[in-house]
Order: structure tokens, then C-alpha cells, then sequence
């Protein structure tokens, strides 16, 4: 715990000091430059949330070492950031959503990756601010609520001016083997196809989100999430320590144009897609990889270390200058006053970590035509 501690502390003082300034200059940009052009505001903010984002990206690749490899044919990887999407994935870790800013970040549209995730998230310190300023779509799982919030979000984002990725979790919580088996027994019930490695979609909210986009996104990004048997499950607690994990990515374009119409047969596509998944998740186990697919090398960028390092030397060289002028140790007061900052960062640093862990599931219930009640990005209904 104590060599946890000494690697994740700094790493927090990093991560919050910089953070809170550019939630500061988030919020003055929302307040100053957002009435007078949206469109201005969110090509300053889609810059200042990349900067911040572009940290935690520098975890994955260059203190943890992350590789991620993807898996995509050469038409798929060359949309990629060039156009709108929606991108619906299998939540397999707890940093699947961190995999898609990876891609994002490789992809060149960091600043404007956006999710739909539950409305906690947003009162995270200093990330969920700024996904707050970014544009995400929070929800409470109330469904009265969240289908004016999905409508009103995604007509918000028909004036994009770049390129965005709004990523839906439709599984609704990560996978476990004891999410599986509740799933698999609910399936068998409801006459549904059993899964083996994935959960069952929830598609009530899926619907209405291709309803509102096909007229202006024109692509959905089906990616597949694996973990090889080699590879532990990447975690925070892992990256921040500095281990090491392996993630495969197989990603497939379809055309929004090529969906169904009716709302009924959407859930299906979503349903199909699932099973689909499925198979090729069956393919990866016994092959440990994603047989007859292309490879694609998406590299490993010094963006994140360059921020990463302007920011660490910037942060030095202000605390040797607060040092010099406060001399904080020589009371008691600026000790206690020290030692409570080292507090709050490491409280907020356990905040960050256990707000990715896995959590609870229940599954969807056939009380509507859609064989689902609710969606967020890492998250299901809880139990009431």
C-alpha cells in the first residue's frame, strides 16, 4: 500500500492541480465565449478537454504500457475521425471506456469523444467537470426523464462543427462471470439467445439514439472488446501502478443509412449484433486473438508525454516557487494545512478508481417491446 500510495499521490497532485485549471478555463470559455458562438466555445473547449484527457492517455501508453491492439479492414480505419459516429461496444473491463478515448486520441477527435454515462459521473472531481463542459449525456434511470434528455442531447450535436464519437455502453455494466449467469438464465426464461460472452443489450435506449442520429451521423462503430488469456484485466488501480495489460479491439462500420426503419427491428439489429459478437468473442478465446482479421498499428503517439511533461515542469517549478515564498513547514498550521491536501488528493484519486469498477446488474425485463429497461455508459438500474 505504501509504494501504491507513493506512485499514485504524485501522480494525483499531477493530474488535479491540472485539471482544475482547465475546468477553470472551461468555465470561463462556457460563460464568456459560449453565448456569444457556440460553435467557438466548443472548438476551444474540444482543444482544452484534450489536453486534459491526453494525461490519462499517457497512463495507458507510456506508464503502464498498455498495448492495445486493434483489429479493423483498411476502409473502417480510414473513416475513422473523419465523420460523425455512434460507437457501441461490449464492456468487457473496467477501462473500456479509456480504450475509446485511445482510439479517439489516435483517431485525432479526443476533445470531441463524448458517452452517454449515468448523471453521478458528472460531480466526478475534475474529469466528470469536464465532461460536463464537453457535452456528454447524463441520465438517471428514469426513463420519463432520460428520453427527453437522449432527444434534446443528440438534437444539441446536430451542429457539431468537428467530428465527434458519442460512445453507449448498451450492456449496461461491465462483464463478470456472475452478470453472465444471471444473464443466461434470464435469456433461457424470455426465449432469448443465451449468451456466453456478453450480456443481453438494452435496447430501449439504443433506439431512440439511432431515431435522433441517422440524419446527421452516418456511422455506427461496432467494436469488440477482448481481453487475451495472457493478459490480466487492465484496471485504474493496475494503470496507476504502472502494470501492464493487453487489449484487442475488432471494430466493424455500418451505415446508418443500412438500419431498419421501425423501431422494433432496430432493437433487433442491436439484438443481432450482439449474437454476432458473441460468436466472434468465441473465436477469440479459442484463438486468443481475432483469427482473419487485419492488424492495424495505430502506434504510440509522444502527444501524451509531451503534455504530460510540459505540465510536470510547470507544477515543479510553481510548487518550488509556493515553497520558497510560503515555507508551509515551518508550522504547524502549514503542515496540517500540507497534509490535508495530500488527503483530499488521494480521497479523489480512490473516487476516480472505484467510480470504474465493476457494479451491479439486473437484467432487462420484457415489460416493453424494446427486452430492456435502461442504458448508461458503465452502470445499470440499482436495486431499489
Amino acid at each position: 500500500m505504501a509504494i501504491a500510495a507513493a506512485v499514485i499521490v504524485p501522480l494525483g497532485l499531477l493530474f488535479f492541480i491540472s485539471g482544475l485549471l482547465m475546468n477553470l478555463l472551461q468555465a470561463i470559455c462556457y460563460v464568456l465565449v459560449r453565448p456569444l458562438s457556440k460553435n467557438t466555445y466548443r472548438k476551444i473547449n474540444r482543444v482544452v478537454a484534450e489536453t486534459l484527457w491526453l494525461e490519462l492517455v499517457w497512463i495507458v501508453d507510456w506508464w503502464a504500457g498498455v498495448k492495445i491492439k486493434v483489429f479493423a479492414d483498411d476502409e473502417t480505419l480510414s473513416r475513422m475521425g473523419k465523420e460523425h459516429a455512434l460507437v457501441v461496444c461490449n464492456h468487457r473491463s473496467d477501462i473500456d471506456w479509456l480504450v475509446g478515448w485511445i482510439l479517439a486520441q489516435r483517431s485525432g477527435c479526443l476533445g470531441s469523444a463524448l458517452a452517454v454515462t449515468k448523471k453521478s459521473n458528472k460531480f466526478l472531481p475534475v474529469i466528470g467537470w469536464s465532461m460536463w463542459f464537453s457535452e456528454f449525456l447524463f441520465l438517471e434511470r428514469n426513463w420519463a426523464k432520460d428520453e427527453s434528455t437522449i432527444k434534446s442531447g443528440l438534437q444539441r450535436l446536430k451542429d457539431f462543427p468537428q467530428p465527434f464519437w458519442l460512445a453507449l455502453f448498451v450492456e449496461g455494466a461491465r462483464f463478470t462471470e456472475t452478470k453472465l449467469k444471471a444473464a443466461q438464465e434470464y435469456a433461457a426464461s424470455s426465449e432469448l439467445p443465451i449468451p456466453r460472452n456478453v450480456l443481453i443489450p438494452r435496447t430501449k435506449g439504443f433506439v431512440p439514439t439511432v431515431s435522433n442520429m441517422r440524419s446527421f451521423v452516418p456511422a455506427i462503430y461496432d467494436m469488440t472488446v477482448a481481453i487475451p488469456k495472457t493478459s490480466p484485466p487492465p484496471t485504474m488501480l493496475r494503470l496507476f501502478r504502472g502494470q501492464p495489460s493487453v487489449v484487442h479491439v475488432h471494430i466493424k462500420c455500418h451505415s446508418m443509412k443500412d438500419l431498419p426503419e421501425s423501431d422494433e427491428a432496430i432493437a433487433q439489429w442491436c439484438i443481432n449484433q450482439f449474437v454476432a459478437k458473441d460468436a466472434l468473442l468465441d473465436k477469440h478465446i479459442a484463438a486468443d486473438t481475432f483469427p482473419g482479421q487485419q492488424e492495424q498499428n495505430i502506434g504510440r503517439p509522444i502527444k501524451s508525454l509531451a503534455v504530460v511533461l510540459s505540465w510536470a515542469c510547470l507544477l515543479t517549478l510553481g510548487a518550488i516557487k509556493f515553497l520558497h515564498w510560503s515555507d508551509p513547514f515551518s508550522s504547524w498550521k502549514g503542515m496540517a494545512l500540507s497534509a490535508l491536501g495530500l488527503g483530499v488528493i488521494t480521497l479523489c484519486m480512490q473516487i476516480l478508481i472505484r467510480s470504474s469498477q465493476s457494479e451491479r446488474w439486473t437484467p432487462a425485463k420484457t415489460n416493453d417491446h424494446h427486452h430492456a429497461e435502461s442504458f448508461s455508459q458503465t452502470d445499470v438500474e440499482k436495486d431499489k
